[in-house]
């Protein structure tokens, strides 16, 4: 098993130089996990920096403390929580959020989690260890119909309803309680696959995506992450499948265009609309090197945008 401390953070640099980091900026690293981001914003920083770090996770929040910084503040709560959060540090304005979404390489290799069919452990997934429902709990009650729906929806699982059927069978005859339980399901359900993927990679990625609400938590955290910004400020996220990417993409288009302009009323150039952000350049991905040293990067896409003067 992989120690925690192997894992490497994804487009670092290209992130971090994204933020166009001011030294006595204030900075949201709105996904702590190991620290690699914060680390390398924490060095940009001057005396006068400040970076607050969220994670939902409290293995992150504790592995963080071994950051001895008093520029540093650490908060344990989802990203979601970004604007209730910072009030309440009284921070009103920062000058760059950056989000990279997805799991991070302790919680995939520390079999414990549930996060992983290559482990035969109990079936968590949770992020936040210390509250909500895991996997097991959640798969013991739900009907076969919303098997199929969380399957088919954050997993693009084309055989879902199959697989929700074969789950629902197991449990007459005890519960679904472990990863290698539910591995062994699904993979006697799904008749064939892509070369190469698991048949049950979608399935794993479907229920975890669903029960830390991951899909939800980021469209809130999208608009409040842009309220908080300063007008010059950075929005940088890095996403790590279609689902997540399409979230992020939509959003900055959307802000990226004016509102509409009132009908029939004259306007001179600058009294129309104007939009809240400004895209900045096209999405980037990973280089063929940092692939090669890291697998995991390879599906990651950064996107950035700046925030203009326009009242969110």
């Amino acid at each position: 098993m992989k120690h925690a401390g192997t894992h490497i953070t994804v487009l670092l640099e290209e992130a971090v130089d994204a933020l166009a980091i001011r030294p006595d900026g204030i900075y949201v690293d709105a996904t702590f996990g190991r620290g690699g981001h914060s680390r390398a914003i924490l060095a940009r920083l001057g005396a006068a920096g400040r970076l607050v770090a969220f994670d939902r996770d409290p293995s992150a929040i504790e592995a963080g403390r071994a950051i001895d910084d008093a520029r540093l503040t650490l908060v344990h709560a989802p990203f979601s929580a970004l604007a209730e959060e910072l009030d309440a540090l009284d921070v009103s304005r920062v000058d760059g959020v950056l989000l990279d979404l997805g799991v991070s390489s302790p919680q995939l290799d520390e079999a414990e989690r549930g996060m992983s069919f290559r482990f035969d452990a109990p079936l968590d997934m949770r992020m936040d260890t210390s509250r909500g429902e895991t996997v097991a709990q959640w798969l013991a009650h739900a009907s076969v119909a919303d098997i199929r729906e969380v399957l088919r929806d954050y997993g693009e699982e084309r055989f879902a309803h199959a697989i929700a059927k074969a789950i629902a069978a197991a449990r007459s005859g005890g519960a679904v309680e472990t990863t290698g339980q539910l591995a062994a399901i699904v993979e006697k359900a799904v008749r064939t696959r892509e070369p190469g993927q698991h048949p049950a990679t979608r399935s794993f990625q479907a229920l975890r995506i669903f029960i830390n609400q991951e899909l939800e938590e980021l469209s809130e955290a999208l608009p409040a992450a842009m309220r908080m910004l300063a007008p010059g400020g950075r929005l940088v996220v890095i996403s790590f499948h279609s689902l997540e990417d399409r979230i992020v993409k939509r959003f900055m288009r959307d802000q990226s265009r004016p509102d509409d302009a009132p009908a029939r009323m004259p306007l001179r150039a600058d009294q129309l609309p104007q939009p809240r952000l400004r895209l900045l350049g096209k999405a980037r991905r990973p280089g063929a090197a940092e692939v090669a040293a890291n697998p995991r990067a390879r599906s990651a896409v950064l996107r950035v945008a700046e925030r203009t003067g326009v009242a969110a």
